[in-house]
């Protein structure tokens, strides 16, 4: 059977406006270099699946840290720009733009931990014709997994980045499969702790930059 797509949503790393959770530990342009790292570990993960990858954008990659470097890595997928109002918007029409008629495995860039066992999982999942989600820790999902992406137009309807995001997308979609609860780069601790589980990537190198800093 043919692989589903690879959607990633993605923000430029703009310093200021990326990350500012983080920003507020270790300044803006720390935080938009984290960012960038993350970007940039996800879109290789992904790379060496092998499957079609999509890149849903939003925000202005002329400003952003590590902008040729992420231009060069895009350079081989299909980019999008992100359209619609609120997230859960946004996320419905990314998967619409991104579906190639054999489903879509989206994710976002804030968990570079992930490994190709992790798409390999979700996208056993998808061809088999079941939904997927990865939940996370504080209460989202990681991933979503859609044989039908026109299923993901419940999406508009769900309050994202709340405690529940993950209860009340699985309520829309109905019957989900799930993957293992992971944790989202929100934090500097966030990072920290992700980071320590990947030693050799360039979030770790962005993040031991931050320890010797601070």
């Amino acid at each position: 059977m043919s692989d589903p797509t690879v959607l990633v949503v993605a923000k430029a790393p703009v310093p200021g406006l990326a990350k500012t959770r983080i920003a507020a530990t270790v300044g803006d342009d720390a935080a938009a270099e984290l960012a960038a790292a993350a970007l940039l570990d996800t879109l290789e993960t992904v790379a060496a699946l092998g499957w079609p990858v999509v890149v849903a954008m939003t925000g202005d990659l002329g400003e952003a840290a590590r902008a040729d470097e992420i231009t060069r890595a895009l350079s081989g997928v299909r980019v999008v720009a992100q359209r619609g109002d609120g997230l859960g918007e946004r996320l419905a029409h990314a998967h619409a733009d991104a579906d190639g008629g054999h489903g879509v495995v989206q994710v976002g860039m804030d968990t570079p931990q992930l490994t190709v066992r992790d798409y390999l999982d979700a996208g056993a999942e998808v061809r088999d014709g079941s939904r997927v989600m990865g939940p996370a820790a504080d209460g989202g999902w990681w991933l979503l997994g859609l044989p039908d992406p026109g299923d993901a137009a419940v999406l508009a309807d769900v309050e994202m980045s709340v405690d529940d995001t993950a209860e009340q997308t699985g309520r829309a979609l109905g019957a989900v499969e799930r993957l293992r609860t992971v944790r989202d780069m929100d934090t500097w601790a966030d990072a920290v702790d992700i980071a320590d589980g990947i030693p050799i990537s360039r979030v770790a190198a962005v993040v031991q930059s931050g320890r010797a800093n601070a």
